[in-house]
């Protein structure tokens, strides 16, 4: 007797269990979400803006001796209907350093961007740049620097050389 009833709590039990577990429902969620669509937020143009006119955005100083300084100017007129107003300008390493018109540009005027290359510690070709960022249509905007620099000439050995002074040691006695 006492084997049928606890068969039969075993029984109802799992009876329990199996309308208990058809009851939870598993929801398949997907494993990709879907993604929305976005236009790009494309910023009006300004017709009015100001913009750069070089007469090259390019300088090559031929060939220097390595530890020569070369100074260009790059110059350029504000061609745009708004004052040019440059907030930085930047070199590509601590070689080439630039100097730029720190007030507005007025429209139809012209400045010069100064740039010094110092080839100390460079050699072979070389080109340099500086980024300029402004409120120009054309930002940021870069120039470049180029060139060789040549090594210094190895001097040669002395074909004399000093003499030796050899002294003679004592031999230790043993």
């Amino acid at each position: 007797m006492k084997t049928n009833s606890i068969l039969a709590i075993a029984c109802v039990l799992l009876a329990t269990a199996g309308v208990n577990a058809q009851d939870k429902k598993i929801e398949a969620k997907p494993a990709v979400t879907p993604v929305q669509a976005t236009a790009p937020v494309v910023t009006p143009v300004n017709p009015n803006a100001a913009e750069f006119k070089f007469e090259a955005l390019e300088f090559n100083y031929g060939s220097i001796k390595q530890g020569e300084v070369v100074n260009h100017e790059f110059k350029f007129v504000n061609s745009g209907k708004e004052p040019l107003i440059i907030s930085n300008a930047s070199g590509s390493c601590g070689c080439t350093v630039p100097d730029w018109p720190k007030d507005p540009i007025k429209p139809g005027a012209s400045a010069v961007i100064k740039v010094t290359f110092n080839s100390a510690g460079k050699s072979g070709s070389q080109d340099k740049t500086v980024t300029i960022n402004s409120n120009a249509k054309t930002s940021p905007l870069v120039l470049h620097i180029k060139g060789n620099v040549e090594m210094p000439a190895a001097t040669p050995a002395s074909t004399n050389p000093s003499p030796v002074k050899i002294e003679a040691v004592p031999a230790k006695k043993q």
